[in-house]
């Protein structure tokens, strides 16, 4: 069986910052242009944590304190994510962000939105009814 017959294993962050998501826009396939959180594929021996705390700073320059375990699991089976293509992805919380914020990586963009404005961006799927969920969650 080959590896394209099996879930591939992702990380993101759920960032907040002053009532904001911190949200980047994908520059490759799948979802070129679309907004999600900051993330992307475990590498081979890596830790979770260790794989969204590289993820978060290869694609927006930032670095956070990020939880110790995920705050949630999210599963994209083929006919959601893209065909041929199934991903579980460990969502972990992020807080006190550092740094410059700057598109990198594989992002075309990276910023700070206001949950409200969701609805006004092209998201991947899952992304904008997770951080509402999410940001509903973590409110001080």
């Amino acid at each position: 069986m080959s590896d394209s017959n099996h879930p591939r294993l992702g990380v993101s962050v759920f960032l907040r910052h002053e009532d904001k998501v911190l949200l980047v826009k994908r520059g490759k396939e799948p979802f070129a242009g679309y907004w999600s959180l900051p993330g992307g594929s475990v590498e081979f021996g890596e830790r979770l944590r260790d794989g969204a705390a590289r993820e978060l700073f290869e694609e927006t320059g930032l670095s956070a304190d990020l939880d110790p375990v995920p705050m949630e699991l999210a599963e994209l089976l083929p006919e959601e994510a893209a065909p041929g293509r199934h991903f579980v992805i460990a969502v972990f919380r992020g807080s006190a962000p550092r740094g410059e914020l700057v598109a990198g990586d594989d992002a075309a963009d990276a910023a700070f939105c206001d949950p409200a404005t969701l609805g006004e961006l092209l998201m991947t799927p899952g992304t904008a009814a997770r951080v509402l969920r999410l940001a509903g969650r973590t409110c001080a």
